[in-house]
């Protein structure tokens, strides 16, 4: 029984080490990239109080350094899902009616873990499966995750202080319960936190969980699901399995007890989910909730006002931090004719001084992209530019597999404002920029706005503040989370809540408490403390 109103403050955020020669975060993550390469770790799934492992395993190689074993995953199948939601089910009721204080706590702790304990270990392996340098790694796995932990405690406890209004004689009040059934959390590759915290938003909303990550970050993964069992969680709350997309979403999209899932992902993958949903609808309980974030051809437009120098930055930040393989990453720029030829050449002179190589050597800046896939889809993108004569490589462009899955950042220059790689999404280092008249301001931002389906991120750049009032609402629809003199990436829990909309998902914005009313399903309770005793009102009475 709970005998208090027990409330969460706005938190902080996670302050960013900086990883200094000499500083002891440093030096101690030296120790565990060490130890953690000194030995091939086992990794089962994790269904119930459970370690699972089959006859069917996959090696775990860091991307850029494709000789070396990590360790080794035990892949599930059909049985292994319909396991964990079994699982999931069994426990739902229990850990619904778990006080709210005592499912914080289980978050609360974890964050706590991950800010010191299990610090090391986090950012380490996010480097070593992942292929993150430390400050990529650091943003992501450590702050970003410790946020998501802790700033969802506070928007939630704040959810649950929302109370209706009672009128004299009665009392209202509103009950935000778990969903009914199981929620499917699919979590890609690029970020440890987005793989933290789409199973765990909704798990802290009291619902039950099967999450499947991808199979190139399972070796974080499985880290952060060790860190949440020691902080508390119980056994069948989250249960973590490694099977193919089809086999899942056939499993648990015919299921009746499927409540919801939290996806992302790509566009592809996410509109046949829903496309299977709605199909299915039938044989649910209750409607599931569908949130996801999907693709992005992400914008970076200067107007003719435009400081160079910071044009520059962000993009060479926008486009090639983490390889561009960020859902927000810029890869589509338009410069203005006035100002383009500087910011080609002083891009190309900063995009030089980029040093490419293993994570495990802090002075690179550039590291690999995830796996042979994305590696030979680039490569056939970057083949084909040389072919074409409406479209050139400026600087970049040379790809080696060699050791590791290394492609240059590279920029393309394109005559045509609609070819290919204006178009779609690389998912990688390349970014393709078109030279626009410095005077068609408008309709380079009506370019912006119609070329791409997506609508996740973009940027302007300018110092004219006319110029900045006409793109935010010309571009109103085209970005999710629009930046102004500031690259389109690095999204912070609590400040800039993240999503997009159109062929970029349901803009549900993660980091935010928009994200978790979607896990929770309200129930309105009225008690009338003097009830009627007479079914007649007074406008019936007999006039005298």
């Amino acid at each position: 029984m709970q005998f208090g109103d027990f409330y969460y403050p706005m938190p902080v955020n996670e302050p960013v080490l900086n990883y200094a020669p000499g500083s002891r975060e440093r030096e101690l993550l030296k120790t565990v990239l060490n130890e953690l390469k000194s030995k091939k770790l086992d990794i089962p799934m994790y269904i119930g109080g459970e370690e699972v492992r089959t006859g069917n395993k996959m090696e775990i190689r860091p991307p850029h350094e494709t000789s070396h074993v990590l360790g080794t995953l035990y892949k599930g199948d059909a049985s292994h899902v319909r396991k964990a939601i079994n699982a999931g089910l069994k426990v739902r009721d229990k850990w619904a009616n778990t006080s709210w204080e005592n499912r914080a706590n289980i978050f609360l702790k974890a964050a706590e873990l991950l800010a010191t304990k299990y610090r090391p270990y986090i950012v380490g392996t996010t480097m070593l499966g992942q292929s993150k340098n430390i400050y990529q790694a650091e943003i992501d796995c450590a702050c970003e995750l410790i946020d998501f932990l802790r700033f969802n405690v506070h928007f939630l406890s704040d959810i649950y202080r929302q109370q209706p209004i009672s009128s004299p004689g009665m009392n209202n009040r509103m009950e935000y319960r778990a969903l009914e059934g199981f929620v499917l959390a699919v979590t890609p590759f690029n970020f440890t936190a987005i793989g933290g915290n789409l199973p765990t938003s909704a798990a802290m909303c009291g619902n039950v969980v099967v999450w499947k990550c991808a199979n190139t970050q399972v070796y974080s993964a499985q880290m952060f699901m060790r860190i949440l069992r020691e902080a508390g969680l119980p056994d069948g709350v989250i249960n973590l399995i490694y099977v193919d997309g089809p086999t899942i979403g056939e499993v648990c999209f015919s299921h009746p007890d499927f409540g919801g899932v939290h996806f992302t992902g790509s566009s592809g993958v996410f509109n046949g989910m829903w496309k299977t949903i709605g199909e299915n609808t039938k044989i649910y309980k209750a409607y599931p909730r569908i949130v996801g974030e999907t693709g992005g051809k992400d914008f970076v437009i200067a107007h003719k006002s435009a400081n160079v120098d910071a044009v520059v930055t962000g993009l060479c930040r926008g486009a090639f931090e983490y390889q561009g393989q960020k859902c927000s990453a810029a890869s589509r720029a338009y410069l203005p004719s006035n100002l383009a030829a500087e910011i080609k050449k002083k891009m190309i002179a900063e995009i030089k001084t980029m040093k490419m190589g293993s994570v495990e050597d802090f002075t690179c800046f550039i590291n690999a992209v995830i796996d042979e896939k994305s590696f030979d889809k680039l490569e056939q993108y970057i083949k084909q530019v040389k072919k074409d004569k409406g479209a050139r490589i400026i600087v970049g462009g040379k790809c080696d597999k060699t050791n590791g899955y290394y492609i240059e950042p590279t920029v393309i220059e394109v005559t045509d404002p609609k070819y290919v790689t204006m178009c779609e999404e690389l998912f990688g280092p390349v970014l393709t920029i078109y030279v626009y008249d410095e005077n068609k301001f408008e309709e380079a931002l009506k370019l912006v706005d119609t070329t791409s389906p997506y609508a996740l991120t973009g940027a302007v750049f300018a110092q004219d503040r006319y110029a900045v009032e006409v793109a935010t609402s010309k571009l109103r629809n085209a970005a999710g989370n629009f930046y102004i003199n500031d690259k389109p990436t690095g999204a912070v829990v609590g400040q800039q809540p993240f999503g997009g909309a159109r062929g970029s998902g349901t803009n549900d914005k993660a980091g935010s408490i928009l994200n978790l009313y979607r896990w929770l399903s309200a129930r309105t309770i009225k008690e009338t403390f003097n009830p009627h005793t007479d079914y007649r009102y007074p406008f019936m009475a007999v006039e005298t």
